[in-house]
């Protein structure tokens, strides 16, 4: 049972890059190999701002208007439990690594196909006669998920697995250097033209924290490179001038910022509890800025596309505060462990820093979507989270290392 329950969550967290329902099966049945193993069922320290949170927003539906809408950020809860499988799990570095490295190619294979539905949107532009930007902003390459957003937030986790594990893992474990650069490559261009900006600002973020631990110089060079990549392409380049300056009813700008004033008025009205889970979708009219002139710019208008203020929104300032606990107490142990690591590289060093560099990625682009209302984004990053806090509780420190020599 031990062994069905690894190999079970090690399935869950990989099979995530291509279906959230296969991984959730597997979950499930991880679940029941550990309860039947007599395994002791731990969790990391961070359980009690995660229980508090879970009970924020237990606490918000009960005192919503209308408490089945939000049924499914209920059974949304049951990603979670991929924290507890993995802790308990995944207790041997090395099945780590060969987790890391299941995700480097998953990854790639997405991001390959990723490409291919790339080259025939822009045939499809093409044939139609129709502007390739303006087509393809509205209909961006998903890999095998259902959403652009989706299938960036999991090329931003891959591809910051593989930097780290190219920087600070043992020599021994990067064999075939030439693949995984190649995956990189892949990765890399599948993640610049999924056109996802919050994506490109949080990879790259991200990825400075990385090269400043592995060689400093190159933070001062990268911009240069990432900046030569985007002007090469004038498709590209123009997405990313967006950012500044938006093509009205093609770019989200606009869109954005209403999103974010109208979730404003959202929390000063009700900052305890919320509206309550889903009823932000529900009663978005409501709280629209009396100035916002009609029709509103085209977007989405389900949720607030920040992670702080729609959780704010929705289950109340109290829960908001317990979810940003909790991300605050694995970066500070994450970081506290990264100090007493032995020097040189090491599966320890090129786990956490994967923690780390996921958690400020997920940070970043979080101010812009609401990446951990996404059960494939979330499921990874409480992977991240598990694989890390192995690291912290099984990697040797330093000393550790001499001393267990030294008494063999």
């Amino acid at each position: 049972m031990d062994r069905a329950a690894r190999a079970l969550t090690f399935a869950s967290a990989v099979s995530v890059l291509f279906s959230i329902a296969v991984s959730q099966i597997l979950l499930a049945l991880a679940l029941v190999s550990l309860l039947l193993s007599g395994e002791k069922l731990r969790l990391p320290r961070i359980w009690l701002p995660l229980a508090l949170f879970i009970a924020g927003t237990l606490i918000s539906l009960a005192f919503s208007p209308d408490p089945y809408n939000g049924l499914p950020q209920v059974r949304k809860i049951f990603v979670f439990v991929i924290l507890l499988a993995v802790f308990c799990a995944l207790r041997d570095l090395k099945w780590i690594r060969r987790l890391y490295l299941c995700w480097i190619a998953g990854g790639a294979l997405v991001a390959v196909r990723g490409l291919v539905q790339f080259a025939a949107k822009m045939q499809q532009a093409q044939a139609t006669g129709q502007n390739f930007y303006e087509f393809y902003v509205a209909e961006r390459i998903t890999g095998f998920m259902s959403h652009w957003m989706t299938f960036g937030g999991q090329q931003m986790f891959v591809l910051l697995a593989l930097g780290s594990f190219l920087f600070f893992a043992p020599k021994a474990g990067r064999r075939a250097t030439w693949l995984w650069l190649l995956c990189a490559a892949v990765l890399s261009l599948a993640l610049l033209l999924g056109f996802t900006r919050s994506i490109w600002l949080a990879t790259g973020g991200a990825g400075m924290y990385l090269l400043w631990y592995w060689r400093r110089w190159l933070v001062a060079a990268a911009p240069v490179v990432m900046l030569v990549a985007v002007l090469a392409t004038p498709s590209v380049r123009t997405r990313f001038v967006s950012i500044f300056k938006a093509k009205k009813e093609v770019d989200s700008n606009q869109h954005r910022i209403i999103t974010w004033r109208t979730g404003l008025r959202m929390i000063e009205a009700h900052p305890l509890l919320g509206l309550g889970p889903e009823e932000v979708k529900a009663r978005f009219n409501e709280f629209i800025p009396p100035d916002v002139p009609r029709p509103l710019p085209s977007g989405w208008y389900g949720h607030l596309h920040n992670i702080y203020l729609h959780y704010a929104a929705e289950r109340g300032i109290p829960t908001l505060l317990a979810l940003m606990w909790m991300i605050g107490v694995i970066l500070l142990d994450f970081v506290r462990k990264l100090r007493k690591l032995p020097p040189g590289p090491g599966e320890g060093r090129f786990i956490l820093h994967t923690g780390v560099a996921v958690v400020i990625a997920t940070l970043i682009a979080g101010f812009f979507e609401l990446n951990l209302g996404d059960s494939e984004v979330l499921t990874m990053f409480l992977v991240v989270t598990g694989t890390g806090y192995v690291a912290v509780e099984t990697a040797p420190e330093s000393g550790e290392a001499g001393e267990r020599a030294t008494a063999a």
